[in-house]
């Protein structure tokens, strides 16, 4: 017998959709082609990189999609300004007292020394925990995979030991980024719970309780999923939003590509060279 239907509720919009489509694809992808450069000496991995169509072809496609990712940053950016200065919305995510609170209560439900679990709002302190994490994990990414991407201008302005440094950063924060996605995030949405939501836009009801109990009882009291301070003008700003960031959009992306390209030092790969080895004509007297 099918379970009944549950009711929806509205938990994300299109734009936090494609925000995390964007996210997935080159956060995949730069996993892929970038561990096998890390551990380049594992048979594993060369035949990795062998299977993607050599070390040349790896590198190429791992800076197409850090590209991606840079921009996916800024879209993110650009929608969240949307949403602050346009419609008038708070940032929901950003952490707050009643976050300490709860950490303690669930720890606390979970050792049996309550009865009930914490009701907590849309974004628990776990979600939280976890975009703040990519936020940084992210803002390192990127610097130092542009000082290696471009070692001679980096090294124009700073010590040369910065190269190896932004090395062994990129490479471990890779490590503890794909790590906590398998361990952290992976059980989180797809073992513990089957929260297919960042992909559908909605929500269970039976979700909502279990994680999101204060948002659950706000929308049925008549909340809005998606509450702002309705401001005045909302068209007028929204036209004026629009030109500005369709402006800087052209701006900053004329600047990535820029960036992305001035140098490729890094993307070159030399063919390797045959070591010339001396071997004398007449063997010396001991």
């Amino acid at each position: 017998m099918s379970k009944p239907k549950q009711e929806m509720y509205p938990r994300f919009r299109v734009m936090a959709r494609i925000e995390h489509i964007i996210l997935l694809t080159s956060f995949s992808v730069l996993a892929i082609t970038g561990l096998p450069q890390k551990f380049a000496t594992s048979p594993f991995s060369q035949d990795m990189i062998n299977l993607m169509g050599g070390i040349t072809q790896v590198r190429i496609i791992h800076r197409y999609a850090a590209f991606l990712l840079v921009v996916g940053s800024f879209y993110h950016l650009f929608t969240s300004g949307y949403r602050l200065f346009v419609k008038g919305e708070r940032m929901r995510v950003l952490p707050e007292l009643k976050d300490v609170r709860d950490v303690w209560d669930t720890l606390r439900y979970n050792l049996g020394l309550i009865a009930h679990h914490p009701k907590m709002p849309k974004f628990n302190f776990g979600e939280k925990l976890e975009y703040w994490a990519v936020v940084w994990g992210t803002a390192i990414m990127v610097i130092t995979g542009f000082m290696l991407w471009n070692p001679i201008a980096v090294t124009s302005v700073l010590p040369g030991e910065f190269i190896p440094a932004a090395k062994t950063a990129h490479g471990a924060e890779a490590i503890l980024a794909v790590l906590s996605i398998l361990i952290w995030h992976f059980y989180n949405v797809l073992i513990k719970t089957r929260n297919w939501s960042i992909f559908s836009g909605n929500i269970s009801r039976e979700l909502m309780e279990e994680e999101h109990a204060l948002e659950l009882e706000r929308l049925e009291a008549g909340g809005e999923p998606f509450p702002g301070l309705h401001l005045p003008a909302e068209d007028k700003r929204k036209r004026i939003y629009f030109i500005v960031s369709s402006v800087a959009a052209v701006v900053i992306l004329m600047v990535l590509v820029w960036l992305f390209t001035f140098e490729e030092t890094a993307v070159t790969t030399l063919p390797p060279v045959t070591p010339e080895i001396y071997v004398p004509l007449v063997t010396p007297a001991p």
